[in-house]
């Protein structure tokens, strides 16, 4: 008899899988990003943590109503499927698999290792050093999954729990420092550099700002494993991004009066820990910015939650390659381990990608970055599933079935604009960004292309299978 996963996770491990994913890395690392995108304006930093926010508030809220409809093993591939069909939900997890989840994985990999060298005093970010602690990063958190799922699960609870630290003491001391001193008022009221004409500041910190916000929907992954899914699911998405969403602003208030603009943008790397140092003293300061590098691990353990299970969603619909392999549940660890371990070989390749094309340039202005264009590609394919959502849900309320999916047709359509055509249309000086974009959707065109290929082949082979 086949195994299936058990329904072993409750309310409390699917809502820190939203937080545990979503809140990490990106709101340290790209604040510098941010402030650098609006020249140091904290005003048009804030509105694009707001707008973004909604946009998750709004997608969540969707997909929410989706959940209370359909449970299979992958929620979004689910949905993709209820609204689209199977093609279409095959392709969004062929997706999934290959590109979106370890493309994030393998960022948050070398995330976490960069700021465990900032603690350490290793400057050099990109170097052997650092590179060799992501990778250890990389197989520690995949191991813990691969073998102990319920110890994956525990930690990702107590991690959530861990990360709202620093983030909540930095709200709160931050911004009352800042308020007694001036400084908050003063980041503020100034500008530090002049930015792009058009909302160029805007609409790139908004790229730069999905990243912080990104991994939400990956907590759909453990449908399968959700004690009443139904009923679990919608209530964790809108609550984990309520959640989300107010602490990422407070902590921005926070930052901003903490350290001056300026030192935030000049310190790169060190930024977020130079702030934590300002607020709370070298000692303290230190001890806190460990519970940031907990943070991330935490959400690099709910990235490769989703990772492990991508090739496994796949493969319970009898899609995707050698679908016997890949749906195999062991039988002692309750873990899909051949899907696992597809999912740490797809990490290892895009780490390399990150580290060659990303941080060191190995193919200049051709290499677009891997935390950010396939976070905004999965946007746009929400879009014609918010779409079908209008066309077909009749038995939800005219709330649900139009204004909603409308709603999050605009958001969607919103980070498509923002990711893929104001970066060309507003380029200035020597910078080409249309180049990392071409290579960007030529990866695509070969993602889709083996996808079909590997699609072809399996309905033959079931084709066969039936004579």
């Amino acid at each position: 008899m086949e195994k299936t996963l058990s329904k072993k996770y409750g309310l409390p491990m699917a809502i820190s899988m939203v937080i545990g994913i979503v809140i990490g890395s990106g709101v340290f690392f790209k604040a510098e990003a941010v402030l650098k995108a609006t020249g140091g304006d904290v005003k048009t930093g804030i509105w694009a943590w707001l707008i973004v926010g909604l946009i998750m508030i709004i997608c969540s809220y969707a997909f929410a109503n989706l959940a209370t409809k359909y449970e299979k093993v992958n929620g979004v591939v689910d949905y993709a499927e209820a609204t689209l069909g199977k093609r279409y939900g095959y392709y969004i997890g062929w997706y999934l698999t290959v590109v979106y989840q370890p493309a994030l994985t393998s960022v948050l990999a070398w995330v976490s290792a960069r700021y465990t060298c900032v603690l350490l005093g290793i400057d050099d970010i990109v170097g052997g050093t650092c590179m060799t602690i992501a990778g250890l990063y990389l197989i520690a958190i995949y191991a813990m999954n691969a073998l102990s799922p319920i110890l994956a699960g525990k930690f990702q609870v107590s991690t959530t729990v861990i990360k709202l630290i620093p983030l909540v003491l930095m709200a709160i001391v931050g911004t009352i420092k800042g308020l007694m001193t001036g400084v908050t008022v003063e980041n503020f009221t100034r500008v530090t550099s002049e930015v792009a004409a058009g909302g160029g500041g805007l609409f790139a910190s908004i790229v730069a700002v999905a990243f912080a916000y990104e991994g939400w929907i990956i907590a759909t992954s453990i449908n399968a494993e959700l004690k009443d899914a139904k009923k679990t699911l919608p209530k964790a998405l809108v609550i984990g991004a309520l959640i989300v969403v107010a602490v990422y602003i407070f902590y921005y208030i926070g930052l901003a009066g903490a350290v001056s603009t300026e030192e935030i943008m000049a310190d790169g790397h060190a930024g977020a820990a130079n702030a934590f140092k300002n607020v709370f003293g070298t000692a303290l300061g230190s001890l806190i910015f460990v519970f940031v590098i907990v943070s991330c691990l935490g959400t690099l353990n709910g990235l490769m939650v989703g990772t492990t299970r991508a090739a496994f969603a796949l493969a319970s619909r009898n899609e995707g390659p050698r679908p016997v392999t890949f749906k195999q549940v062991d039988q002692i660890t309750d873990m899909p381990s051949n899907s696992s371990v597809l999912g740490l070989f797809m990490c290892a390749l895009w780490l390399l990608y990150f580290y060659g094309c990303t941080l060191m340039g190995w193919i200049g202005d051709f290499g677009f970055d891997s935390s950010e264009l396939p976070i905004v590609f999965l946007y746009t394919c929400y879009i014609p599933m918010f779409i079908a959502v209008m066309i077909k849900e009749k038995d939800f309320s005219p709330f649900k079935r139009f204004v909603v999916p409308l709603a999050a047709i605009i958001s969607c359509g919103f980070m498509t604009y923002a990711g893929f055509i104001h970066p060309v249309i507003s380029a200035s000086g020597d910078r080409e960004p249309w180049k990392g974009i071409l290579l960007f959707f030529l990866v695509l065109l070969f993602v889709i292309a083996s996808g079909a290929l590997i699609k072809f082949k399996g309905e033959k082979r079931l084709a066969a299978e039936s004579k």
